[in-house]
């Protein structure tokens, strides 16, 4: 039977990686990837695996890069820091495995996002499909700054079982994560042309897509958050282009 190599990388998250690693402790091996994080990370995931590797951080896509490089072949199940696989998932993945039915080189998993606590059904963050499961020959990364995802040859499929992701726990780390990701995603639309529908337009009209086309005003008053964070996301965005731009 081929083995299972959990992969994760990390940085200062000394709060959830040991729940994060703990619902991996079924893979045959686990890799941990960790950006010199200032915290107890490193120390916490020693206790779960003596697969721990330094390197330095140069963004997600490298990262992952480099935690796929320390894999040795078979299948590889791939989770962030606040992120869980559910014991239904592990189940499935590891009938999958024993039954030697897998058709696929590649499985796409559903995700449950969790937003201060409540499971957001609705607004597209549900079932969120995700490339987490998958045969470590020829595996790669999305050439992508921001909202990267690991990349197989050949066919894929999916999977019912959900990933966990406790995506937002405090409204002050949320915005921390919009800043990174605005920086990022500017980085990747400095070509684009900024001006008062960019700046004003366009980031209304985002909230209203979120909120009522994609649903965000089923999941309650968190639903209304998310949308507003989500213009929020759009207008700082390009407000950090036209920075880069007079740069």
């Amino acid at each position: 039977m081929e083995k299972v190599t959990g992969l994760v990388i990390c940085r200062n998250e000394e709060a959830g990686i040991d729940a994060c690693l703990r619902s991996i402790s079924w893979c045959d091996n686990i890799i941990v990837v960790d950006a010199y994080s200032t915290d107890n990370t490193a120390e916490i995931a020693a206790r779960h695996t003596d697969k721990v590797y330094q390197n330095e951080w140069k963004g997600f896509r490298e990262q992952r890069l480099f935690a796929l490089s320390k894999a040795e072949g078979g299948w590889i199940f791939a989770l962030d820091a606040d992120e869980r696989c559910t014991a239904g998932l592990a189940e499935e993945i590891r009938s999958l495995i024993s039954s030697g039915t897998a058709e696929f080189n590649g499985y796409m998993i559903p995700r449950k996002n969790f937003f201060l606590g409540k499971w957001i059904k609705h607004g597209g963050w549900y079932p969120g499909y995700q490339m987490r499961f998958f045969k470590a020959d020829g595996a790669g990364v999305t050439e992508r700054l921001v909202h990267e995802s690991y990349t197989v040859k050949g066919p894929t499929g999916k999977l019912t079982s959900d990933i966990e992701h406790y995506t937002v726990t405090s409204v002050d780390e949320y915005m921390k994560k919009i800043m990174y990701y605005a920086d990022l995603s500017a980085a990747e639309k400095k070509d684009h042309r900024v001006g008062f529908y960019r700046l004003f337009i366009y980031p209304r009209l985002e909230f209203a897509k979120q909120y009522f086309l994609k649903g965000s005003f089923l999941d309650g008053k968190e639903g209304l958050m998310i949308a507003n964070f989500h213009m929020f996301t759009k207008a700082l965005t390009y407000m950090k282009v036209l920075e880069l731009q007079k740069k």
